[in-house]
């Protein structure tokens, strides 16, 4: 319990006084995750309304396919990124493994299947004769598309907050191909797996606290846009 306040207070104390390594391992955290889940956004929510709205042989495959990827292990991600990036590897002339990119990589690859499941099942859920309606009164597939995806915003909101919260936390792929470089790849996780193999538990224990904080205020701020849409 001693070892637990002891964390506690550290935590306090290094975002109080602005610790420099500390604030720069927070930053470069959010940026990555916060680009990572972007990405996934875009390549998600495209994927998803398409197979959503889409009629084709092997579709429920093809479905099964994204909620099987929903739980794809981070450190299998992490062995197929490095594997691609390595210096003898299909896309090792980019240069890139054990930098910043290379983690934006896999957690947008992580993060991905996640969106995608979460926007098919809110696409699906709305009603069939509602895309009919929308065609009838004169609108173009293209927006179609966009009223569908205003009317499923709620779950849509809630499948970023999956996503972000996928990768914020995740630590597997990010060590891999990020190399936890001090002042340059170190994230929250991989700080707090190297601390706690130190055995420098109040540190760990410290930025545990702060990954949590983190990750609740973005939600935060994420969950009182999506209660302020919800309708009355």
């Amino acid at each position: 319990m001693d070892l637990i306040l002891e964390g506690i207070k550290k935590a306090f104390y290094l975002l109080f006084t602005f610790d420099p390594e500390v604030i720069g391992i927070t930053f470069l955290s959010l940026k990555v995750s916060g680009i990572a889940t972007l990405i996934s956004l875009f390549i998600g929510i495209s994927a998803g309304v398409t197979v959503a709205l889409s009629r084709f042989i092997g579709k429920r495959i093809v479905v099964s396919l994204i909620n099987t990827g929903m739980g794809l292990p981070p450190v299998v991600v992490g062995l197929f990124v490095t594997i691609f990036l390595w210096r003898n590897g299909p896309l090792g002339f980019l240069e890139i493994l054990y930098t910043p990119t290379a983690m934006i990589i896999a957690q947008a690859i992580i993060a991905t299947p996640i969106v995608t499941g979460i926007t098919l099942a809110a696409i699906q859920q709305l009603p069939q004769k509602l895309q009919l309606q929308i065609l009838a009164l004169g609108a173009t597939r293209l927006q179609m598309v966009w009223i569908l995806i205003k009317e499923a915003r709620l779950p849509l909101l809630a499948g970023v907050m999956a996503g972000f919260g996928g990768v914020i936390s995740e630590v597997g792929a990010s060590i891999m191909v990020g190399g936890n470089i001090k002042g340059y790849s170190r994230v929250l996780t991989t700080a707090t797996v190297m601390e706690t193999s130190r055995g420098n538990f109040d540190i760990a224990i410290a930025l545990g606290i702060i990954l949590l904080l983190l990750a609740y205020f973005i939600n935060l701020i994420l969950t009182q846009i999506q209660q302020r849409e919800r309708p009355r």
